[in-house]
């Protein structure tokens, strides 16, 4: 591994934070965030944002846009300050949740739900789930056409972790592995040249997205610090289906996981691997290294600057 010697420069700049409350739902962009060990969200008041909530079926699996993708067109809205990092919910707080042809869902923050549903099989783990109570479960039920329930991720009794063989010590919710997927705009703008149709950052639903680096050059980050925090990269993310999936039609196409295949396939990127599984790689998986330390909010901002503090030579160095 590369030592890269820190203050030699800005590497990149924080271009925009994302962030998506219920998981395979509408994504909206933020000019800061706070961090948890879990990923975007205030901790010291039970509240984590990303992917705090999931669609489960009446047996407790997930519905996510692998097999649902008319959750992409679930729109979310939460209130304006809930970002703010002395805010606590109080009786005008909702969740807001809009869909075509459906009326408008508020599921309260501020109420204290003792109903538990069992989320089975979310990436080989299972647990229990606050339930958000008859109203949401009607409304998904109605939407998707099939029994449906929206839970909250228990973090009272429940603990998620991330594989110890990649970051040890961290934890999700209902993300599918790790708290932070860092994506770079010259990465997007690179893939987009050889589509025949351009698509959105969406598509590919990041937490942050930077700016100012050459194309894939997050491949290579093992270690950043983003304004005065750092980041650790564990993992280069495979893509599975939803990519292909467009946000605002909920339809699919192949020809972008195609094309991401002919230049991002592990057979390109990591020939010396005694064995190919047929993945494509877009983006980093990271864990914030000081969000396990007690003290002030951390917080994140568009505009940011990005340093690199540690690399690896080449993509086929990177963990995945």
């Amino acid at each position: 591994m590369a030592e890269v010697e820190e203050g030699k420069g800005v590497a990149a700049t924080v271009k925009s934070i994302w962030v998506y409350p219920i998981k395979s739902c509408e994504e909206f962009s933020l000019p800061q965030a706070p961090i948890s060990p879990t990923g975007l969200g205030i901790p010291e008041i039970g509240f984590r944002w990303d992917r705090q909530w999931l669609v489960v079926n009446s047996k407790g699996r997930a519905y996510t846009q692998r097999n649902e993708p008319r959750l992409a067109l679930v729109g979310v809205e939460l209130p304006n300050e809930a970002f703010s990092e002395d805010w606590e919910p109080n009786k005008h707080s909702y969740l807001v949740i809009k869909a075509p042809s459906m009326d408008v869902l508020k599921v309260p923050l501020n109420e204290i739900k003792l109903k538990q549903w069992m989320v089975s099989q979310l990436w080989e783990w299972s647990g229990s789930a606050v339930d958000e109570g008859a109203a949401a479960a009607q409304w998904f039920s109605n939407y998707l056409g099939k029994p449906s329930r929206l839970v909250r991720f228990n973090d009272a009794s429940e603990v998620r972790p991330v594989d110890p063989n990649y970051a040890r010590g961290y934890r999700v919710m209902f993300s599918d592995q790790y708290p932070f997927l860092l994506l770079s705009q010259g990465s997007l703008n690179a893939l987009n040249a050889l589509l025949r149709e351009p698509v959105p950052i969406n598509r590919f639903r990041p937490n942050i997205v930077v700016d100012g680096c050459e194309p894939f050059m997050e491949d290579l980050w093992t270690e950043i610090r983003i304004s005065k925090l750092r980041f650790q990269g564990v993992k280069l993310c495979s893509r599975c289906k939803v990519p292909t999936i467009n946000q605002e039609t909920a339809v699919a196409r192949p020809e972008l996981n195609e094309t991401l295949m002919s230049f991002r396939s592990d057979k390109v990127l990591r020939p010396n691997m005694k064995q190919q599984q047929g993945r494509v790689y877009f983006g980093q998986n990271m864990v914030c290294i000081d969000s396990l330390t007690q003290g002030n909010t951390k917080i994140i901002k568009v505009g940011d600057p990005v340093f690199v503090l540690k690399m690896v030579s080449s993509a086929a160095d990177a963990a995945a």
